[in-house]
Parts: structure tokens; sequence; C-alpha cells
């Protein structure tokens, strides 16, 4: 049996990927900073623990991995933070936090998943960025500098790890129902408004990510790394699109 690694995996996004991995045959590491509620949700998956872990922490990091029984085939750097407000009003906290958990933390998983896949035939990592490194939106502090950084940080892993069968690979998602945006979509004006301009005519779902980072960690695409896969109904296409001809 294959085993996966789902961190930010209690809810959300990260949520729909474990439960389609365990789905799919995996194992399952539901990672999340919040230890209680990753034992919750493995408990509603078959052949799934929990774990506790915060990934800004070498030391957590190097223990979540330690309890599983083998180097994982598949790792899912989901863990993020948004902060949301104005950059001129943006503490320095705020800012710290969305780079320390959205792109340190992907790097020390990642690394730690890497040094053990190294020794045991390779494997898939896929990354969590975002259609906001692409075209940052407004009073979201760090967040699209962070996820930038995570596209960037994605196409160096792949070149450097690709010689031991480690194939790296970021997914962007656009405008998703559930996760981080959840509050956002909740008012109705903004859901009608941002669902328009997606040429899909539709929100994206948790489970419509899921599926893309499922496929990259398959062997369906086992000759695609270093690649950034936006998830968005065609948004990041549509600037001139979506704006008046007359």
């Amino acid at each position: 049996m294959k085993t996966a690694l789902v961190t930010g995996a209690a809810a959300g996004i990260g949520r729909a990927i474990a439960e389609l991995a365990a789905a799919r045959g995996y194992r399952v590491a539901v990672v999340d900073i919040d230890a209680a509620s990753a034992e919750a949700t493995a408990a509603t998956l078959p052949n799934a623990i929990g774990i506790g872990a915060d990934v800004r922490d070498p030391g957590q990091v190097a223990r979540a991995f330690d309890a599983l029984p083998e180097a994982p085939q598949l790792v899912v750097n989901n863990a993020g933070i948004v902060r949301f407000g104005p950059l001129l009003e943006h503490s320095l906290e705020d800012w710290r936090d969305a780079l320390d958990i959205s792109l340190t933390g992907t790097f020390i998983v990642a690394r730690e998943a890497a040094r053990r896949m190294r020794e045991h035939d390779g494997g898939s990592i896929v990354n969590m960025a975002s259609v906001n490194e692409l075209s940052p939106g407004n009073n979201i502090g760090a967040y699209p500098a962070a996820k930038a950084g995570v596209m960037r940080l994605t196409e160096q892993m792949a070149n450097e790890w690709g010689q031991y069968n480690i194939r790296v690979n970021a997914v962007a998602p656009g405008f998703i129902d559930g996760g981080m945006s959840a509050p956002i979509f909740a008012n109705a004006a903004v859901r009608a408004a941002r669902s328009a301009a997606v040429p899909m005519r539709r929100l994206g779902t948790v489970a419509d990510v899921a599926e893309v980072v499922l496929w990259l960690g398959s062997d369906a695409a086992a000759y695609v790394s270093g690649q950034t896969v936006a998830i968005d109904g065609g948004l990041i296409n549509t600037v001139i699109h979506n704006l008046p001809r007359n």
C-alpha cells in the first residue's frame, strides 16, 4: 500500500485531498497544527493516522514522517495561511506568519520528504500555490508573495531532485468554494460576481483541486515535473476578456 502525507489536512482543500487519497488506496497521514482535528479527520478515513505538527518546526515535521511505516510516495504541501488587510496596515507579524507557514513550511516539509524519498525509489511532491502568484489581489498581505515563492521553489526542487526520481509540481487554485475562501463566498453578491468572472461561470470545488493533486501524484503524470497547474476555470486568462470593448 502506498503512503501519502498531506499537511493542513484537517479541513478544507487539505481534507478533500486526504479523503480522495484514501479512496484511491493510499495509507494517509493527516497532518495539521490542530492535532485533535487531524485525529478526528483521520478517524473518518480507512488506513489513516492523524498527526499534530507545525510545518514551521523541522523537529515536529521529522517526527510526523517518523510516524509512518515507510517513506511516503506522495507528499502534499497544503498548509498555508492568509492575513487579510491593506499592505499599509499590515503588521510585520502577519507578514512573517504568512511567509513562514506557506513558503518556509513548504520548504521544510518537502526537504524532509525528499531526504527520505531519495532512499526509497523516489516519489511525488505537490505544493499548494495560488493564482494570486500570477495576479495579486488587494488586501491579502504577504499571500501573493508567499505563493510566488512556492512556484519558484517548486521549479528549483524539481531541478535538483529529479535525479532521485522525485517529481515536484504545484497546483494554483483560483476561486475555490471552500477552505480559506469560504468566508468570502458566503457573501452572495461576491459569490455571483466572482462566478460570472470565470469563463466556466462557476466557482471551483475542493474536489476539483483534489483530483488534479492526485493525478500529479500518480503514474499517469510520471513525466510531469517542475510545473504549476492552474485550477481556475480559465480565470487567469481573462484580464482583457473581462474589459469592455467600447
